[in-house]
């Protein structure tokens, strides 16, 4: 396993990191982990030299947290870091934030944490964080030994992360980032701003939730096939990932044995800077031509919500670009099937032009919801 110092801390921590939300599970439901399989998994992870583990409270509809602290018994809990967040939005006021964590450690079967986040902060739970002060119920947790090093996943621009990043001294900061989203929230600006600040750079979505992972079609296979060294999709995103010197470590949500066994072996030499300039110009034109596929130029900017139909304008386009991009027609139905149960579908379009006069892009924006309505209905 390769390790990498972990931001102005003097750990060395895995390059890759076990992400606990996409465990195998039961009949299809979440919250029924399959344990004897998940067990065996993050046991031969951390025989194999992974050591940061990462959870969060509402992971397997809060049964993530109850699995892995019963999974870390017999030993492995002291072989590695562990990571969880603090639920924000379900703090109402600053007795709330111990609470939760006292109910977290309990859970875990642990006396501390060691890498406490703050979870998806966006500019709604960012306002919480201030209002209710966040940052003396850290310090605080830290000074009673209760978790070693605070930091925080984030969702939203990157003006919002620089100030997030800037508030408080986080030992760390955790974000999105894969080949595909160079640009989306954080992206690498926001993550060279935080590293040159000495924040360690933890990596979510290295595989864009699988898509980057999925078999190739033709065209982008011929690409892959001009490599010197033949590698599997998974295996080209998450060397990109770890190309980069900023990055601490990559969290992958990994279902079974074999990627358990695949991403410990691909991080075993996929160091910084280790990829050639050929190979990076081969995963641009891999991006390229999965962009190519776009059906809306949107950027997801937001300025045309709120809608007065509270249609999710940029979701749904979001969602019909995702099913040509990466070929997932029945995934992305399934989405705006959901969207539809919650009545935020295209199809209530009134036409009113509030959204159209709101782009930046000056996108046709009533046109394109009729063709993705008609696309994933």
């Amino acid at each position: 396993m390769q390790y990498r110092k972990f931001g102005k801390t003097d750990l060395e921590i895995s390059a890759l990191g076990f992400g606990c939300m996409r465990f195998p599970v039961i009949d299809g439901d979440s919250s029924k982990i399959n344990k004897d399989e998940a067990t065996a998994m993050l046991h031969y992870a951390i025989d194999n030299g992974v050591n940061y583990i990462d959870t969060a409270y509402p992971y397997h509809q809060k049964m993530s947290e109850p699995f892995v602290g019963e999974a870390l018994k017999g030993g492995y809990r002291e072989k590695v870091k562990l990571a969880t967040k603090l639920p924000i939005w379900l703090c109402e006021e600053y007795e709330d934030f111990n609470k939760l964590l006292d109910e977290q450690l309990e859970k875990l079967q642990t006396d501390y944490i060691d890498f406490y986040l703050v979870h998806a902060l966006n500019q709604n739970t960012w306002k919480k964080c201030k209002e209710l002060d966040v940052f003396s119920f850290l310090d605080r947790a830290i000074k009673d030994g209760k978790i070693k090093y605070a930091g925080f996943s984030f969702h939203d621009e990157l003006d919002l992360f620089k100030e997030i990043v800037d508030a408080y001294d986080w030992t760390f900061a955790q974000i999105q980032l894969n080949y595909m989203d160079e640009d989306y929230q954080a992206g690498i600006e926001g993550m060279k701003y935080a590293a040159d600040r000495n924040l360690a750079i933890v990596i979510m979505e290295p595989l864009k939730g699988g898509k980057l992972a999925k078999e190739p079609n033709k065209e982008i296979k011929e690409i892959w096939d001009k490599a010197e060294t033949s590698r599997m999709p998974a295996d080209w995103a998450l060397r990109w990932v770890w190309n980069h010197p900023e990055v601490s470590l990559l969290l992958s949500g990994m279902s079974t044995m074999d990627q358990v066994k695949e991403n410990i072996k691909t991080a075993e030499d996929a160091f910084v800077n280790s990829l050639s300039q050929k190979e990076i110009s081969l995963i641009d034109d891999v991006k390229d031509i999965i962009k190519s596929k776009t059906k809306v130029d949107c950027t997801s900017c937001g300025y045309c919500i709120p809608c007065p139909e509270d249609i999710a304008i940029p979701n749904i386009f979001s969602t019909y670009n995702a099913m040509y991009m990466y070929d997932i027609p029945e995934e992305s139905k399934d989405t705006y099937q959901r969207m539809t149960k919650a009545d935020k579908h295209a199809s209530k379009c009134v036409e009113c032009g509030n959204c159209e006069a709101q782009c930046p892009q000056n996108l046709p924006i009533i046109e394109h919801l009729k063709e993705a309505h008609k696309e994933l209905a």
